[in-house]
Protein backbone atom coordinates (compact mmCIF):
# COMPACT_ATOMS: atom_id res chain seq x y z
CA UNK A 1 0.00 0.00 0.00
CA UNK A 2 1.17 3.53 -0.76
CA UNK A 3 3.00 5.30 2.04
CA UNK A 4 0.84 8.38 1.26
CA UNK A 5 -2.37 6.61 2.33
CA UNK A 6 -3.22 6.61 6.03
CA UNK A 7 -2.85 3.49 8.13
CA UNK A 8 -6.02 1.65 9.12
CA UNK A 9 -5.83 2.92 12.71
CA UNK A 10 -5.34 6.53 11.57
CA UNK A 11 -8.25 6.21 9.15
CA UNK A 12 -10.54 4.75 11.79
CA UNK A 13 -9.67 7.52 14.21
CA UNK A 14 -10.48 10.20 11.66
CA UNK A 15 -13.81 8.54 10.83
CA UNK A 16 -14.70 8.09 14.49
CA UNK A 17 -14.23 11.82 15.15
CA UNK A 18 -15.84 13.17 11.98
CA UNK A 19 -19.36 14.55 12.37
CA UNK A 20 -20.32 14.17 8.72
CA UNK A 21 -19.17 10.55 8.64
CA UNK A 22 -21.08 9.67 11.79
CA UNK A 23 -24.29 11.11 10.34
CA UNK A 24 -23.82 9.32 7.01
CA UNK A 25 -23.23 5.92 8.67
CA UNK A 26 -26.13 6.12 11.16
CA UNK A 27 -27.97 2.83 11.86
CA UNK A 28 -25.52 0.88 9.66
CA UNK A 29 -24.98 -2.78 10.51
CA UNK A 30 -22.29 -3.87 8.08
CA UNK A 31 -19.03 -2.73 6.57
CA UNK A 32 -17.19 -0.63 4.00
CA UNK A 33 -14.02 -2.09 2.53
CA UNK A 34 -11.46 -0.47 0.26
CA UNK A 35 -9.26 -3.02 -1.55
CA UNK A 36 -6.10 -1.05 -2.33
CA UNK A 37 -4.07 -3.34 -4.53
CA UNK A 38 -3.20 -6.32 -2.33
CA UNK A 39 -4.16 -4.54 0.88
CA UNK A 40 -7.67 -4.34 2.32
CA UNK A 41 -8.89 -1.66 4.72
CA UNK A 42 -12.32 -2.17 6.28
CA UNK A 43 -14.62 -0.23 8.58
CA UNK A 44 -17.23 -2.26 10.48
CA UNK A 45 -20.39 -0.91 12.10
CA UNK A 46 -23.01 -1.91 14.62
CA UNK A 47 -26.03 0.39 14.70
CA UNK A 48 -23.93 3.07 13.03
CA UNK A 49 -21.04 2.86 15.50
CA UNK A 50 -17.55 1.79 14.46
CA UNK A 51 -16.68 -1.58 15.95
CA UNK A 52 -14.03 -4.27 15.59
CA UNK A 53 -16.65 -7.02 15.37
CA UNK A 54 -19.10 -6.69 12.46
CA UNK A 55 -22.77 -6.94 13.31
CA UNK A 56 -23.42 -8.31 9.82
CA UNK A 57 -20.35 -9.34 7.83
CA UNK A 58 -22.50 -10.04 4.77
CA UNK A 59 -23.70 -6.44 4.57
CA UNK A 60 -20.49 -5.30 2.96
CA UNK A 61 -19.85 -2.59 0.35
CA UNK A 62 -16.50 -3.03 -1.39
CA UNK A 63 -14.51 -0.81 -3.73
CA UNK A 64 -11.42 -2.24 -5.42
CA UNK A 65 -8.59 -0.95 -7.57
CA UNK A 66 -4.85 -0.94 -8.09
CA UNK A 67 -2.69 0.86 -5.55
CA UNK A 68 -1.74 3.43 -8.21
CA UNK A 69 -5.39 4.34 -8.72
CA UNK A 70 -6.02 4.70 -4.99
CA UNK A 71 -2.91 6.89 -4.77
CA UNK A 72 -4.66 9.35 -7.11
CA UNK A 73 -7.99 8.96 -5.30
CA UNK A 74 -6.34 9.78 -1.96
CA UNK A 75 -4.44 12.84 -3.22
CA UNK A 76 -5.14 16.18 -1.54
CA UNK A 77 -6.48 17.49 -4.87
CA UNK A 78 -7.46 14.43 -6.91
CA UNK A 79 -7.04 14.50 -10.66
CA UNK A 80 -10.06 14.82 -12.92
CA UNK A 81 -12.46 11.88 -12.39
CA UNK A 82 -10.45 10.52 -9.44
CA UNK A 83 -12.28 12.64 -6.87
CA UNK A 84 -15.34 10.39 -6.63
CA UNK A 85 -15.91 6.64 -6.36
CA UNK A 86 -18.86 6.56 -8.76
CA UNK A 87 -17.18 8.97 -11.15
CA UNK A 88 -14.07 6.79 -11.28
CA UNK A 89 -16.27 3.77 -12.07
CA UNK A 90 -18.30 5.60 -14.75
CA UNK A 91 -15.22 6.92 -16.54
CA UNK A 92 -13.17 3.72 -16.46
CA UNK A 93 -10.51 4.90 -14.02
CA UNK A 94 -9.96 1.44 -12.55
CA UNK A 95 -12.32 1.33 -9.56
CA UNK A 96 -14.89 -1.45 -9.27
CA UNK A 97 -17.67 -2.06 -6.76
CA UNK A 98 -19.22 -5.16 -5.26
CA UNK A 99 -22.03 -5.67 -2.79
CA UNK A 100 -25.77 -5.10 -2.65
CA UNK A 101 -26.68 -2.13 -4.91
CA UNK A 102 -29.42 -1.04 -2.52
CA UNK A 103 -27.05 -1.07 0.44
CA UNK A 104 -24.58 0.89 -1.64
CA UNK A 105 -27.20 3.56 -2.32
CA UNK A 106 -28.14 3.78 1.34
CA UNK A 107 -24.56 4.21 2.57
CA UNK A 108 -22.77 5.75 -0.40
CA UNK A 109 -22.44 8.95 1.59
CA UNK A 110 -20.51 7.10 4.29
CA UNK A 111 -18.25 5.43 1.71
CA UNK A 112 -17.49 8.75 0.03
CA UNK A 113 -16.79 10.52 3.31
CA UNK A 114 -14.49 7.62 4.27
CA UNK A 115 -12.59 8.21 1.01
CA UNK A 116 -12.32 11.94 1.74
CA UNK A 117 -10.93 11.14 5.18
CA UNK A 118 -8.09 9.18 3.56
CA UNK A 119 -6.90 12.44 2.01
CA UNK A 120 -4.94 15.29 3.59
CA UNK A 121 -7.52 17.56 5.18
CA UNK A 122 -8.37 20.51 2.91
CA UNK A 123 -9.60 24.01 3.78
CA UNK A 124 -13.28 24.90 3.41
CA UNK A 125 -12.51 27.42 0.68
CA UNK A 126 -13.45 31.08 0.33
CA UNK A 127 -17.03 32.23 -0.06
CA UNK A 128 -18.30 35.37 -1.80
CA UNK A 129 -18.49 38.78 -0.13
CA UNK A 130 -22.28 38.86 -0.50
CA UNK A 131 -22.52 35.93 1.91
CA UNK A 132 -20.98 38.05 4.68
CA UNK A 133 -23.70 40.71 4.75
CA UNK A 134 -24.95 42.09 8.02
CA UNK A 135 -28.27 41.97 9.84
CA UNK A 136 -31.13 43.57 7.89
CA UNK A 137 -29.44 43.55 4.48
CA UNK A 138 -31.70 42.65 1.55
CA UNK A 139 -30.40 40.59 -1.35
CA UNK A 140 -30.97 41.82 -4.91
CA UNK A 141 -33.72 39.55 -6.34
CA UNK A 142 -37.44 39.82 -5.84
CA UNK A 143 -39.73 36.83 -6.32
CA UNK A 144 -43.26 36.35 -7.58
CA UNK A 145 -45.56 33.89 -9.33
CA UNK A 146 -47.02 33.82 -12.82
CA UNK A 147 -49.75 31.50 -14.10
CA UNK A 148 -48.88 29.65 -17.32
CA UNK A 149 -50.91 27.10 -19.26
CA UNK A 150 -48.52 24.24 -19.90
CA UNK A 151 -49.41 20.81 -21.24
CA UNK A 152 -53.14 21.52 -20.93
CA UNK A 153 -53.01 22.52 -17.26
CA UNK A 154 -52.58 25.84 -15.50
CA UNK A 155 -49.31 26.00 -13.57
CA UNK A 156 -48.27 28.54 -10.95
CA UNK A 157 -44.62 29.21 -11.77
CA UNK A 158 -42.28 30.88 -9.29
CA UNK A 159 -39.46 33.09 -10.50
CA UNK A 160 -36.95 35.56 -9.07
CA UNK A 161 -35.40 38.46 -10.91
CA UNK A 162 -32.85 41.22 -10.56
CA UNK A 163 -31.01 43.60 -12.83
CA UNK A 164 -31.81 45.59 -15.94
CA UNK A 165 -31.07 45.37 -19.62
CA UNK A 166 -31.01 42.28 -21.82
CA UNK A 167 -33.21 39.56 -20.24
CA UNK A 168 -31.66 36.18 -19.43
CA UNK A 169 -33.90 33.25 -18.49
CA UNK A 170 -32.03 30.91 -16.11
CA UNK A 171 -32.89 27.19 -16.03
CA UNK A 172 -31.74 25.06 -13.08
CA UNK A 173 -30.48 21.47 -13.15
CA UNK A 174 -32.49 18.23 -12.81
CA UNK A 175 -34.23 17.83 -9.45
CA UNK A 176 -33.21 21.30 -8.25
CA UNK A 177 -34.63 24.83 -8.35
CA UNK A 178 -33.74 28.39 -9.29
CA UNK A 179 -31.78 29.28 -6.16
CA UNK A 180 -28.77 27.66 -7.84
CA UNK A 181 -28.36 30.99 -9.66
CA UNK A 182 -28.50 33.18 -6.54
CA UNK A 183 -24.89 34.33 -6.73
CA UNK A 184 -25.26 35.90 -10.17
CA UNK A 185 -28.01 38.17 -8.79
CA UNK A 186 -25.43 39.74 -6.45
CA UNK A 187 -22.89 40.58 -9.18
CA UNK A 188 -23.38 44.22 -10.31
CA UNK A 189 -21.06 43.66 -13.25
CA UNK A 190 -23.79 41.36 -14.60
CA UNK A 191 -27.01 42.93 -13.31
CA UNK A 192 -26.06 46.40 -14.55
CA UNK A 193 -26.43 45.08 -18.11
CA UNK A 194 -28.72 42.05 -17.80
CA UNK A 195 -32.12 41.33 -16.29
CA UNK A 196 -31.72 37.90 -14.70
CA UNK A 197 -34.84 35.73 -14.34
CA UNK A 198 -34.44 32.38 -12.57
CA UNK A 199 -37.54 30.18 -12.52
CA UNK A 200 -38.52 26.90 -10.88
CA UNK A 201 -39.80 24.20 -13.21
CA UNK A 202 -43.23 22.78 -12.37
CA UNK A 203 -42.96 20.32 -9.44
CA UNK A 204 -39.65 21.94 -8.42
CA UNK A 205 -38.92 24.40 -5.63
CA UNK A 206 -41.84 26.79 -5.15
CA UNK A 207 -43.60 25.84 -8.39
CA UNK A 208 -45.94 23.42 -6.63
CA UNK A 209 -48.02 20.96 -8.69
CA UNK A 210 -51.25 22.11 -10.38
CA UNK A 211 -54.46 21.51 -8.42
CA UNK A 212 -56.26 20.44 -11.61
CA UNK A 213 -54.29 17.16 -11.83
CA UNK A 214 -54.16 14.06 -9.64
CA UNK A 215 -50.39 14.21 -10.04
CA UNK A 216 -49.80 11.97 -7.02
CA UNK A 217 -51.37 8.96 -8.82
CA UNK A 218 -48.99 8.80 -11.79
CA UNK A 219 -45.23 8.60 -12.39
CA UNK A 220 -43.45 11.88 -13.01
CA UNK A 221 -41.54 11.95 -16.31
CA UNK A 222 -40.12 15.10 -17.91
CA UNK A 223 -40.45 15.23 -21.70
CA UNK A 224 -38.94 17.61 -24.19
CA UNK A 225 -42.09 19.13 -25.65
CA UNK A 226 -43.35 20.14 -22.19
CA UNK A 227 -39.92 21.36 -21.04
CA UNK A 228 -39.32 23.48 -24.13
CA UNK A 229 -42.72 25.12 -23.77
CA UNK A 230 -41.85 26.65 -20.37
CA UNK A 231 -39.16 29.22 -21.28
CA UNK A 232 -41.02 30.01 -24.50
CA UNK A 233 -44.21 30.72 -22.55
CA UNK A 234 -42.31 32.72 -19.93
CA UNK A 235 -40.65 34.86 -22.57
CA UNK A 236 -44.02 35.64 -24.15
CA UNK A 237 -45.94 36.20 -20.92
CA UNK A 238 -43.26 38.43 -19.36
CA UNK A 239 -42.94 40.38 -22.59
CA UNK A 240 -39.24 39.64 -22.96
CA UNK A 241 -37.80 41.07 -26.14
CA UNK A 242 -35.21 38.85 -27.79
CA UNK A 243 -34.00 37.29 -24.52
CA UNK A 244 -31.00 35.07 -23.78
CA UNK A 245 -31.47 31.57 -22.35
CA UNK A 246 -28.93 30.00 -20.01
CA UNK A 247 -29.33 26.57 -18.46
CA UNK A 248 -27.16 23.98 -16.74
CA UNK A 249 -27.24 20.16 -17.07
CA UNK A 250 -30.84 19.43 -18.11
CA UNK A 251 -30.99 23.17 -18.73
CA UNK A 252 -27.77 22.97 -20.74
CA UNK A 253 -29.30 20.39 -23.05
CA UNK A 254 -32.47 22.46 -23.20
CA UNK A 255 -30.41 25.47 -24.32
CA UNK A 256 -29.25 23.63 -27.45
CA UNK A 257 -32.74 22.18 -27.95
CA UNK A 258 -34.21 25.70 -27.94
CA UNK A 259 -31.55 26.94 -30.34
CA UNK A 260 -32.64 24.21 -32.74
CA UNK A 261 -36.42 24.40 -32.34
CA UNK A 262 -37.07 28.01 -31.25
CA UNK A 263 -34.34 30.19 -32.75
CA UNK A 264 -36.90 32.94 -33.36
CA UNK A 265 -37.45 33.39 -29.59
CA UNK A 266 -33.89 33.78 -28.29
CA UNK A 267 -30.97 35.95 -29.40
CA UNK A 268 -28.47 33.54 -27.82
CA UNK A 269 -28.28 30.45 -25.64
CA UNK A 270 -25.61 29.58 -23.08
CA UNK A 271 -25.39 25.83 -22.57
CA UNK A 272 -23.66 24.99 -19.30
CA UNK A 273 -22.60 21.31 -19.23
CA UNK A 274 -24.35 20.79 -22.58
CA UNK A 275 -23.98 17.93 -25.06
CA UNK A 276 -25.62 16.50 -28.16
CA UNK A 277 -26.53 13.32 -26.31
CA UNK A 278 -26.01 11.92 -22.80
CA UNK A 279 -25.80 8.15 -22.91
CA UNK A 280 -27.55 6.23 -20.17
CA UNK A 281 -30.28 3.80 -19.22
CA UNK A 282 -33.16 5.06 -17.08
CA UNK A 283 -33.34 1.65 -15.39
CA UNK A 284 -30.00 2.49 -13.77
CA UNK A 285 -31.74 5.22 -11.78
CA UNK A 286 -34.09 2.92 -9.86
CA UNK A 287 -32.52 3.62 -6.47
CA UNK A 288 -32.95 7.39 -6.94
CA UNK A 289 -36.64 6.84 -6.12
CA UNK A 290 -36.72 3.79 -3.87
CA UNK A 291 -38.67 3.56 -0.60
CA UNK A 292 -35.54 2.40 1.22
CA UNK A 293 -33.22 5.12 -0.13
CA UNK A 294 -33.40 8.73 1.01
CA UNK A 295 -32.71 11.89 -0.97
CA UNK A 296 -29.26 11.97 0.64
CA UNK A 297 -28.06 9.49 -1.99
CA UNK A 298 -28.88 11.92 -4.81
CA UNK A 299 -27.15 14.69 -2.91
CA UNK A 300 -23.95 12.70 -2.41
CA UNK A 301 -23.96 11.58 -6.04
CA UNK A 302 -24.13 15.21 -7.11
CA UNK A 303 -21.25 16.15 -4.82
CA UNK A 304 -19.10 13.75 -6.81
CA UNK A 305 -19.82 15.72 -9.99
CA UNK A 306 -18.24 18.83 -8.48
CA UNK A 307 -14.61 19.89 -8.26
CA UNK A 308 -12.76 19.06 -5.03
CA UNK A 309 -11.37 22.61 -5.16
CA UNK A 310 -14.79 24.29 -5.07
CA UNK A 311 -15.61 25.85 -1.66
CA UNK A 312 -17.06 23.23 0.65
CA UNK A 313 -19.98 25.42 1.86
CA UNK A 314 -21.13 25.98 -1.73
CA UNK A 315 -20.76 22.30 -2.61
CA UNK A 316 -22.86 21.37 0.40
CA UNK A 317 -25.44 24.05 -0.44
CA UNK A 318 -25.74 22.57 -3.93
CA UNK A 319 -26.33 19.08 -2.54
CA UNK A 320 -28.74 20.44 0.09
CA UNK A 321 -31.00 21.56 -2.76
CA UNK A 322 -30.99 18.01 -4.14
CA UNK A 323 -31.77 16.50 -0.76
CA UNK A 324 -34.75 18.89 -0.40
CA UNK A 325 -36.61 18.01 -3.60
CA UNK A 326 -39.77 15.99 -4.18
CA UNK A 327 -38.42 12.37 -4.21
CA UNK A 328 -39.44 11.33 -7.77
CA UNK A 329 -38.52 14.60 -9.48
CA UNK A 330 -34.80 13.93 -10.04
CA UNK A 331 -35.17 10.54 -11.69
CA UNK A 332 -38.15 11.89 -13.66
CA UNK A 333 -36.09 14.79 -15.00
CA UNK A 334 -33.43 12.33 -16.11
CA UNK A 335 -35.92 10.91 -18.60
CA UNK A 336 -35.35 14.03 -20.70
CA UNK A 337 -31.63 14.02 -19.92
CA UNK A 338 -30.82 10.49 -21.16
CA UNK A 339 -33.88 9.17 -23.04
CA UNK A 340 -35.78 12.01 -24.69
CA UNK A 341 -33.04 14.41 -25.76
CA UNK A 342 -30.80 13.71 -28.77
CA UNK A 343 -29.48 16.36 -31.19
CA UNK A 344 -26.81 14.26 -32.88
CA UNK A 345 -28.63 14.06 -36.21
CA UNK A 346 -29.73 17.70 -36.38
CA UNK A 347 -27.19 19.87 -34.54
CA UNK A 348 -25.79 21.10 -37.84
CA UNK A 349 -29.16 22.67 -38.63
CA UNK A 350 -28.74 25.28 -35.87
CA UNK A 351 -28.14 28.67 -37.45
CA UNK A 352 -25.82 30.64 -35.17
CA UNK A 353 -26.29 33.76 -37.31
CA UNK A 354 -29.85 33.76 -35.96
CA UNK A 355 -29.22 32.52 -32.41
CA UNK A 356 -25.78 32.58 -30.80
CA UNK A 357 -24.67 29.31 -29.19
CA UNK A 358 -22.12 29.23 -26.37
CA UNK A 359 -21.15 26.05 -24.51
CA UNK A 360 -19.31 25.93 -21.16
CA UNK A 361 -18.08 22.62 -19.72
CA UNK A 362 -16.73 21.96 -16.22
CA UNK A 363 -13.41 20.11 -15.99
CA UNK A 364 -14.55 17.73 -13.24
CA UNK A 365 -18.01 16.95 -14.61
CA UNK A 366 -18.32 13.20 -15.21
CA UNK A 367 -21.85 13.54 -16.63
CA UNK A 368 -21.78 16.41 -19.13
CA UNK A 369 -18.09 15.90 -19.81
CA UNK A 370 -15.92 18.50 -21.50
CA UNK A 371 -15.45 16.14 -24.42
CA UNK A 372 -19.22 16.13 -24.95
CA UNK A 373 -19.40 19.91 -24.91
CA UNK A 374 -16.58 20.26 -27.42
CA UNK A 375 -18.20 17.68 -29.72
CA UNK A 376 -21.44 19.68 -29.59
CA UNK A 377 -19.65 22.91 -30.49
CA UNK A 378 -17.83 21.16 -33.34
CA UNK A 379 -21.17 19.97 -34.72
CA UNK A 380 -22.80 23.43 -34.59
CA UNK A 381 -21.19 25.83 -37.07
CA UNK A 382 -20.31 29.10 -35.33
CA UNK A 383 -20.78 27.81 -31.76
CA UNK A 384 -18.21 28.62 -29.07
CA UNK A 385 -16.91 26.22 -26.43
CA UNK A 386 -14.76 26.67 -23.34
CA UNK A 387 -13.64 24.21 -20.66
CA UNK A 388 -13.90 25.74 -17.19
CA UNK A 389 -10.93 24.62 -15.12
CA UNK A 390 -11.43 23.88 -11.44
CA UNK A 391 -15.21 23.41 -11.50
CA UNK A 392 -17.62 20.57 -12.17
CA UNK A 393 -21.26 20.05 -13.07
CA UNK A 394 -22.72 22.99 -11.10
CA UNK A 395 -20.32 25.91 -11.70
CA UNK A 396 -22.83 28.69 -10.95
CA UNK A 397 -23.52 27.31 -7.45
CA UNK A 398 -20.40 25.30 -6.51
CA UNK A 399 -17.90 28.03 -7.38
CA UNK A 400 -19.68 31.16 -8.64
CA UNK A 401 -16.57 33.34 -8.60
CA UNK A 402 -14.79 31.06 -11.08
CA UNK A 403 -17.94 30.66 -13.16
CA UNK A 404 -18.37 34.42 -13.47
CA UNK A 405 -14.89 34.74 -15.00
CA UNK A 406 -15.76 32.25 -17.73
CA UNK A 407 -19.20 33.74 -18.29
CA UNK A 408 -17.99 37.34 -18.65
CA UNK A 409 -16.55 37.08 -22.22
CA UNK A 410 -19.79 35.51 -23.45
CA UNK A 411 -21.90 38.26 -21.92
CA UNK A 412 -19.59 40.88 -23.42
CA UNK A 413 -20.07 39.29 -26.83
CA UNK A 414 -23.85 39.26 -26.42
CA UNK A 415 -23.90 42.96 -25.51
CA UNK A 416 -21.85 43.82 -28.59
Amino acid sequence: MSRNILSLSQWKERCRNDGEFKLASRYFDGGIRFNIGDTSMALWFENGQLTDTPADAQALIEYSGDAAVWEKMAAEVPERFHNDLMGAMMTGMGISRSGDPLLHSQYFGAAMRALELLRPLSPRGETAAHDARTQGTFDAPTGRYVHLELGGSMHRIYFEEAGQGIPILLQHTAGAHGSQWRHLFEMPEITSRFRLIAYDLPYHGKSIPPVSQDWWTQPYELKGEFLRSIPVALAETLGLENPVFMGCSVGGLLALDLAHKHPDVFRAVISVEGALKIEGDTSDFSTFYHPKVSNEYKARMMDGLMSPTSPVPYRRETTYIYASGWPPVFSGDLHYYVADYDLRACAGEIDTTQVGVHILSGEYDTSGRSEFGKAAADAIPGATWTEMKGVGHFPMSENPMVFAKYLAPILDQIVR
